[in-house]
């Protein structure tokens, strides 16, 4: 039996820690006084913690060819069969799994009740800030506690949301022990944008398909609600393109959002929805351009639409000639606004970059450059997508080491 240590106590070290409890000794060091904080706060307290669609197209790295080998029908299976033994019923929303109970507390109470009845112990409000390996046993705060494993899996996540305690003391400890660090990033973020007008449109909602420019180069598509705010958007299709925001911010490279919002009319083409328009103008002749189109865009948007294409809102849209009709249009599903970075780690739900792939065995999660050193979760260069596939991975990378280990 081994003395296992587990630093940290968020998804990915509860996982590891329930199925290594099954033969070892372990012991989960947490930072904070509760387990399991960034997992209360996900999903807006309701916690989407898996998602039926495990494509490795949901998750991206440095080293994408490494990350598809990480993938495999039977992982994705022991996941949905774990949360069943932790009594977790799922409510799945187009394919999205939630508890049933919709809150996020009961993922956190279930898995640290499970790991208790394993014989894990939980040590609270420990910071673990220096580990050392001698003579093949590793030493935590060798300063002060002196505490000694035989092997230790550090699981302490990365830099986004610090109100949880993720201030990337895991990079420092696996940079201790030799391992290369990419950069990390706040992605499944918001962007910040410097356009004239977002005061004007703070505070709408609305489907759009938001599409990411880099150089004028289409990086990536979306489609979905868009949150506008006084400095830029919000929303989860703007959350899934913002990881590829920041490195290029640093490479000052020309970036845009295109926004359509007219998305119900992705495949039509400007002159069918100028036709489609010019079908409604005629049934309410009497309206003007602001009560003809305020019926199909949020009021505050139609004004920034109008006043960006040059249009009062007192003129009749029979009235306006192709030229000034199209011009509206276009505008209105191909909107551009300038993005110059998103927001910072505090507001992030993930991190790009982290401990390089290429240093890590990908079937037990163990560091290539230090024997029974584990690291997993957040702490890797791996991010996913919004819709549980952060989690996702923090369970099937914690059932894989905790097996392995």
């Amino acid at each position: 039996m081994a003395r296992i240590a587990i630093i940290g106590g968020g998804a990915s070290g509860l996982t590891a820690s329930i199925y290594a409890a099954k033969k070892h000794d372990v012991t989960i060091y947490e930072r904070n006084s509760v387990c399991g904080k960034k997992i209360t706060i996900s999903g807006n307290g309701k916690c989407n913690y898996w998602n039926e669609d495990q494509s490795p197209n949901h998750y991206h790295s440095h080293e994408p060819e490494i990350l598809k080998n990480f993938f495999d029908t039977p992982l994705k299976k022991e996941v949905e069969n774990f949360f069943e033994t932790l009594g977790i019923f799922p409510k799945i929303k187009n394919g999205y799994y939630y508890p049933y109970s919709m809150q996020a507390t009961s993922i956190r109470n279930t898995l640290v009740k499970k790991a208790l009845t394993k014989g894990v112990k939980i040590i609270y409000n420990f910071f673990v800030e220096e580990i050392r390996k001698e003579n093949n046993i590793f030493i935590i705060n060798p300063k002060k506690e002196h505490l000694i494993f035989d092997k230790v899996i550090l699981a302490c996540g990365s830099m986004a949301a610090k109100k949880t305690g993720s201030d990337g003391i895991g990079y420092k400890l696996a940079k201790d022990f030799g391992h290369v660090i990419i950069k990390p990033e706040p992605t499944l973020v918001q962007v910040k944008s410097d356009a004239s007008f977002l005061k004007e449109w703070h505070g709408v909602r609305c489907e759009t398909i938001v599409s990411l420019y880099i150089e004028e180069q289409l990086i990536c598509q979306e489609k979905g609600e868009i949150q506008l705010t006084d400095y830029g958007a919000s929303g989860i299709c703007i959350f899934n393109i913002s990881r590829f925001v920041k490195e290029n911010v640093h490479a000052k490279k020309k970036i845009n959002v295109h926004i359509n919002f007219l998305p119900e009319f992705q495949n039509f083409s400007t002159e069918e929805i100028i036709n489609w328009l010019d079908n409604r103008a005629k049934k309410l002749k009497e309206y003007n351009l602001e009560e003809m189109l305020e019926g199909i865009f949020p009021y505050k948007l139609l004004f920034i639409i109008l006043k960006e294409s040059n249009r009062k809102k007192q003129e009749n849209w029979l009235q306006l000639n192709n030229r000034e009709k199209r011009n509206f249009v276009e505008k209105a599903r191909n909107f551009v606004i300038p993005i110059i970075d998103t927001l910072d780690f505090e507001h992030a739900q993930a991190c790009s970059g982290g401990v390089s792939l290429q240093e890590i065995n990908i079937d037990t999660m163990e560091s290539k450059k230090v024997k029974n050193l584990y690291i997993l979760g957040e702490l890797l260069d791996v991010d996913g997508d919004c819709g549980g596939y952060n989690l996702g991975f923090a369970w099937m990378s914690g059932i894989k080491c905790g097996k392995n280990c």
